[in-house]
């Protein structure tokens, strides 16, 4: 079987940042929240229950990583996935942990 091409120490450090800017579950429930559609911050507010201050610094993180775009649309930001491998990558870690014994889902 031939081996997947190494990455850098600089492609390591982009990769390592990128499954960063997915580690928190906050930051989780906002994507969630786009899956759909973009939407401005106050419906990722309605949609996670976090502060509209906690929101904003977690829209920063997925911003500054490339995950997440903005577009201004007076008077609102809009936010959506910019990255669509994230989709991907969702999908194949909720199935990991729907393996589990725990229920992962929402009835």
């Amino acid at each position: 079987m031939k081996q997947p091409p190494r990455l850098t120490s600089r492609g390591l450090e982009l990769v390592a940042g990128k499954f960063k800017a997915l580690s928190d579950p906050t930051r989780l429930a906002v994507l969630q929240s786009m899956m759909a559609a973009e939407r401005t911050v106050t419906e990722i507010v309605e949609a996670t229950g976090a502060s509209q201050p906690n929101v904003s610094r977690h829209l920063a993180v997925l911003h500054r990583a490339g995950i997440v775009r903005r577009r201004k649309a007076w008077p609102h930001c809009l936010y959506s996935i910019a990255d669509p491998s994230v989709y991907e990558v969702c999908k194949a870690m909720c199935a990991s942990a729907a393996r589990s014994d725990e229920p992962i889902f929402e009835q």
